[in-house]
């Protein structure tokens, strides 16, 4: 292989690495808000992270990657954990109400 072809095939490699996506990007999160434009903004994404923390607090094996890749693990620890005051209005989108009927 000559010298030229060898550079180039290095930069096509530096430059494919450099365009390939983080395994994941990391999204501030600070007790389910997410640091938006410079603001604290309440989103799915970082609620889901909060009950998969407080799910393990209480001893539940969780990753916050479950928790949003899957509703069933979400309602699941939710029915566990769900009064918890940090994430008991998350997971009233997810548990039924006791007392209230099918409508």
């Amino acid at each position: 292989m000559s010298s030229r072809m060898m550079i180039v095939a290095a930069t096509a490699g530096a430059v494919l690495g450099s365009l390939a996506p983080a395994a994941e990007a990391e999204i501030p999160c600070k007790n389910g808000f997410q640091l938006v434009q410079g603001s604290w903004l309440s989103t799915p994404y970082c609620q889901d992270a909060l009950v998969a923390q407080v799910a393990r607090e209480y001893g539940f094996s969780a990753s916050a990657a479950e928790v949003r890749n899957n509703p069933m693990v979400k309602q699941r620890l939710c029915r566990f954990v769900g009064q918890d005051i940090r994430i008991k209005e998350t997971c009233s989108e997810v548990t039924p109400v006791p007392g209230r009927g099918f409508y």
